[in-house]
């Protein structure tokens, strides 16, 4: 992972359009470099200056005496590409570009931004921006922005590709006291993205999480390789906005249909590991918890109220995240029984009831922290009569100092009455929040992050040696010759056979003679079924015949379809009839693909069928990564999977021979990179093994 160290905390800094004219946004820049303490040399560069703000102006960054790491432009966007390679003449490092004008302009914008890149690349510069707000370290200090402030120090990355999401951020940062390590504005995202800035914040010392506002992927297969590391280290929290449109952009299979527009970026986050949610409040939710908390053990969460209301519904909102109520062992019980009220509950969650004081919360809580069988609590604060805020706040953050492996939130149910203890909390770092549900979801985060760091690393893809890449391409290769993006039925069982995939045999007869012969070589009984890339539902027509046993039969199917197909269809001229064995009754399923543009082939699997549309019993993986044990998992997440382990009496199928079927064709949809969407459906899973029936691929 490239190291943009110097980017960060760079020994010098040129302010490129620097200007000595308040509101300018080249004043506001090099004032903003100025007052957040940067104790590096500041340089404004302006040819019509000989002094800006107390500091020696220079014409060109070319004459700057030393040399320049990181060069700050904001100048018009027709001067940025003369501006970039005096930067490369001079040696400097990095550029942070603030112009706009570029590719969120239009053709010409794109051209000129395109120029950007390729002429600092053949210097070795790289390019935050442009369209950028800038870029922030308080750490270092560095504020080498034009928005209004300068955030607190903390420990959050926040990496965001709208400048307007993290100016106001910035603002909301100054009233809730909520620290920062680095604020990034992507801007256009022509050379530096979010991919390269998670892989430089891995190992910074300053971060302990990484926020993320993103509008789309600019390295889907990159963002993927760097988060799953990273993810390791540290969480990374990802608000994704706007939609993909690769998921759905070809509905003609059933996996594309059943493929949703933001789809893909579920999977992928989900697979590397990455945190998504819903709202800007989840996610700064988030980045308080990670960051003020430990990462729990497990998701065993203990609830401790003064109120038998309040507790029911954090209950409930744990449960229904996905949370495990913790059961306290035999000692925690009888001590919670020997010292609280009679009418008192002392089970999960413990009702300390209305009248709880201090000493009560103290007592409670501490004894329940204790519980080996407890990874994380909540404290819930209702203001009752006799309730003590500020002194139960005290209470918990002396008890949450002696259990500093176990997260400890606050629910302060209430406004001004608990202002106090509320206060008392957040200053010692124990997050405190006015409702449950807004605690527990976040405690979910942490504890859905402890399982990705206790969980095995994953194994690589299996890669099977003795397919037949040269087979499939001249199937390919003859169908473009072809005109057509389509393959027949016989040349879709070809290619999976080509890859190991065991498929019932398929042949392409033209003539009834020549059906009759396909038959007699594969043996009886047999289907038969149109081929035309243009018949979608080849049995809505009279395009199937099914159960043929004899040379007869054959020979009286073959016509009856033809004739069947020219009724209804008289304009499509078939390329014949694909004669197929047909193969014993099994569980149906269906395993397709689906390409998205940024993270590739998208994997399904679910029930199979003519229902797999009506029912929609599919579960998605990306082909990249994807090991023989998320392959099981993502067997398990369908209801197919309980038909598969055996229902009432029936015994269970084959996963190993399913599991190698998914296996073999995301090896297939990554060699070949033209398919575009691919369906066996079904396939037929036996007692001992599978075998695919009907096969779908289209190609670009």
């Amino acid at each position: 992972m490239e190291n943009l160290s110097a980017l960060f905390n760079p020994a010098s800094v040129a302010i490129i359009g620097a200007s000595g004219k308040p509101g300018k946004i080249g004043n506001i820049i090099l004032k903003n470099v100025i007052s957040s303490g940067y104790g590096g040399q500041i340089i404004p560069i302006n040819p019509r200056e000989k002094e800006i703000e107390g500091y020696p102006a220079y014409a060109s960054v070319t004459e700057v005496p030393g040399s320049v790491e990181v060069a700050v432009i904001a100048v018009p966007a027709a001067g940025v590409l003369p501006v970039v390679e005096e930067c490369g003449r001079a040696g400097v490092k990095h550029l942070v570009v603030i112009s706009a004008g570029f590719k969120e302009t239009g053709a010409e914008g794109l051209e000129r931004e395109k120029e950007l890149v390729a002429t600092a690349r053949k210097s070795g510069m790289r390019v935050v921006g442009p369209n950028s707000v800038g870029i922030m370290d308080t750490h270092t200090p560095l504020n080498a922005s034009f928005a209004a402030g300068f955030p607190g120090r903390g420990e959050i990355t926040f990496i965001s590709q709208s400048g307007a999401m993290l100016v106001a951020i910035l603002d909301w940062s100054l009233i809730t006291g909520l620290g920062f390590s680095k604020f990034i504005s992507l801007g256009n995202k022509s050379d530096l993205n979010e991919a390269d800035f998670i892989a430089a914040v891995a190992d910074d010392p300053t971060t302990k999480v990484i926020l993320c506002y993103i509008e789309d992927v600019a390295d889907g297969l990159r963002f993927l390789e760097v988060s799953s590391q990273v993810c390791r280290k540290k969480p990374i929290v990802v608000l994704k906005s706007g939609t993909s449109q690769a998921g759905a952009q070809a509905a003609s299979s059933h996996t594309g249909a059943l493929a949703g527009i933001d789809l893909a970026y579920e999977v992928a986050f989900r697979q590397a590991g990455v945190i998504r949610v819903p709202t800007m409040a989840e996610l700064f939710d988030l980045a308080v918890a990670f960051a003020q908390q430990p990462v729990p053990k497990g998701d065993r969460l203990a609830i401790v109220t003064n109120s038998g209301g309040p507790g029911i519904v954090a209950t409930d909102s744990a449960e229904r995240q996905g949370l495990t109520i913790a059961r306290f062992n035999k000692a925690t019980l009888e001590a919670l029984r020997a010292e609280l009220p009679r009418e008192a509950n002392i089970y999960n969650p413990v009702d300390v009831l209305g009248d709880a004081r201090a000493d009560r919360y103290r007592f409670a809580l501490e004894k329940v922290l204790a519980d080996e069988s407890v990874d994380s609590a909540v404290v819930l604060v209702c203001p009752t009569a006799t309730a003590e805020p500020g002194e139960t706040a005290k209470a918990i953050v002396e008890v949450a100092r002696r259990f500093p492996d176990k997260p400890l939130f606050g629910v302060y149910m209430g406004g001004e009455i608990l202002k106090e203890g509320v206060d008392i909390l957040s200053a010692a770092g124990i997050p405190c929040y006015t409702f449950p549900e807004t605690a527990i979801s976040a405690m979910r985060g942490l504890a859905q992050y402890a399982r990705l760091k206790n969980s095995p690393l994953p194994a690589p893809r299996p890669v099977f040696e003795g397919v037949d890449r040269e087979r499939v391409a001249n199937i390919f290769r003859a169908v473009k010759e072809d005109n057509r993006l389509v393959l027949l039925g016989s040349e879709g069982a070809a290619v999976v056979e080509a890859y190991g995939i065991p498929v019932s045999p398929t042949r392409l007869a033209t003539r009834a003679e020549e059906a009759v012969a396909v038959a007699e070589e594969i043996g009886y009984p047999v289907v038969l079924k149109v081929a035309s890339p243009k018949i979608i539902h080849k049995t809505d027509i009279g395009g199937v015949r099914m159960g043929l046993d004899t040379p007869g039969e054959v020979m009286a199917g073959f016509w009856a379809v033809m004739s069947n197909v020219q009724r209804s269809l008289p304009e499509v001229i078939p390329h014949g009839i694909d004669v197929q064995r047909m193969a014993p009754k099994g569980t149906e399923v269906i395993i397709g693909m689906s390409r998205d543009v940024h993270f590739g082939p998208l994997i399904a699997f679910g029930l199979g069928g003519i229902y797999v549309n009506l029912l929609e019993d599919v579960s998605f993986r990306l082909a990249h990564g994807l090991s023989r044990m998320e392959i099981e998992k993502m067997i398990m997440e369908t209801k197919a999977f309980t038909l598969l382990r055996g229902y009432r009496g029936q015994k269970p199928a084959d996963i190993a021979a399913l599991v190698d079927i998914v296996a073999r064709v995301a090896q297939l949809v990554i060699d070949f990179p033209e398919i575009t969407e691919m369906d066996i459906n079904p396939v037929f899973a036996y007692v001992s093994g599978a075998q695919a029936l009907d096969v779908k691929i289209t190609i670009s």
